[in-house]
């Protein structure tokens, strides 16, 4: 799969990227969604993807926390409320978003939130491996912020 970086860009006011996520926004503080922020959109976009992935999960294929397809292409932020905005199936099969939880003594994990450009919409709820496979050709750019956090 070629690169798609250029001006596109996702940020949280919640957590720098590569700094550690505050508690409230994970498994021990409630699951609160922190606040993300998009920026430079390219042209041609239909829509945004976002997943958040953990990769550092003991598990084969790492740990999805989050998948949202539907994100208007003029959105400067997530709005879950957004008109056809829909939650996709997590690592553990809920549409919802799971703060993270990585096992105690485990060391950091990283919270890797992409923020995908599409041109062309999203069908359905795919899980994120299926997202990868049916809509990599899709993708016109990608960007990405990384939250860090341990127990």
């Amino acid at each position: 799969m070629p690169l798609f970086i250029d001006k596109l860009a996702i940020a949280s006011p919640d957590f720098g990227n590569l700094t550690r996520i505050p508690d409230e926004f994970t498994a021990d503080g409630g699951h609160s969604l922190p606040r993300l922020e998009f920026s430079g959109a390219p042209e041609g976009t239909a829509e945004y993807a976002l997943i958040c992935h953990d990769p550092d999960a003991p598990l084969p294929h790492g740990f999805t926390h989050f998948v949202v397809y539907g994100i208007p292409a003029d959105a400067m932020s997530l709005d879950l409320d957004a008109d056809g905005v829909r939650i996709a199936p997590n690592g553990a099969d809920f549409a919802v978003w799971y703060g993270p939880e990585p096992p105690r003594g485990h060391g950091d994990h990283h919270y890797y939130f992409w923020l995908y450009a599409l041109n062309r919409p999203v069908e359905g709820e795919p899980t994120r491996e299926q997202f990868l496979a049916a809509y990599g050709n899709a993708i016109i750019e990608q960007a990405r912020t990384v939250g860090v956090y341990s127990r």
